[in-house]
């Protein structure tokens, strides 16, 4: 019996997977290296400096571009953008994932909200919200190396929602730090493309996001 990290309300836990004694041998021979200390499964769900922004805005051309720029002189990253909607279609509700330094995030928050058409923009952490996100990841895999694939999807509560022959699509719904070690641990298969969504947040209780 070994465990792995796997998402919980309150951030990474374990969860103990079994596998059968055929493909045990084999799944232990590819597991890579960083699952087996308390030091690296750490490392592998966290990323420094990563912030989550809502921003609800007026649902009109050009907003986007603005909000854009003020990311960009200030030198952060945009790593992931969901745009939608909102329940009035006066209104649209932007998630953005981004990295950089802390110290100029709260300025970025305060320009974003000056902006006319932004009604506002909140900064969420996983104490105040719940964040998910989609990837779906096509891979290469041998006829005898399926079962070990499918145990993993399966173990991030997956899906595989296409199989062939040699190639297996698999889709997993979770945190950004879970999908980030669901890709790395597929990647001991050959990856022949990924496809994310960036995630989605919603504010824990009766705040408003």
């Amino acid at each position: 019996m070994r465990s792995w990290p796997v998402e919980g309300l309150g951030g990474p836990s374990t969860r103990a997977i079994r596998f059968n004694k055929s493909n045990t041998q084999s799944f232990a021979r590819t597991m890579p290296q960083t699952i087996d200390t308390a030091e690296s499964q750490v490392s592998t769900f966290s990323r420094p400096d990563r912030h989550t922004l809502s921003i609800r805005t007026k649902n009109e051309p050009g907003v986007l571009m603005r909000i854009c720029q003020v990311f960009a002189r200030r030198g952060f990253n945009i790593d992931s953008l969901v745009v939608a909607e909102s329940r009035d279609s006066n209104f649209a509700r932007m998630t953005i994932g981004m990295t950089g330094a802390p110290e100029g995030l709260e300025q970025i928050i305060k320009q974003v909200n000056k902006l006319i058409d932004v009604i506002h923009c909140f900064e969420h952490t996983s104490d105040d919200s719940v964040s998910k996100e989609m990837v779906m990841a096509k891979f290469l895999v041998p006829k005898e190396e399926r079962t070990d694939a499918i145990n993993i999807i399966e173990h991030f509560d997956g899906k595989t929602i296409d199989l062939t022959h040699t190639s297996i699509i698999a889709m997993i719904i979770g945190e950004s730090a879970i999908i980030d070690s669901a890709i790395e641990m597929l990647s001991q298969f050959e990856i022949i493309e990924t496809v994310r969504t960036g995630q989605v947040v919603m504010a824990r209780g009766e705040l408003e996001t």
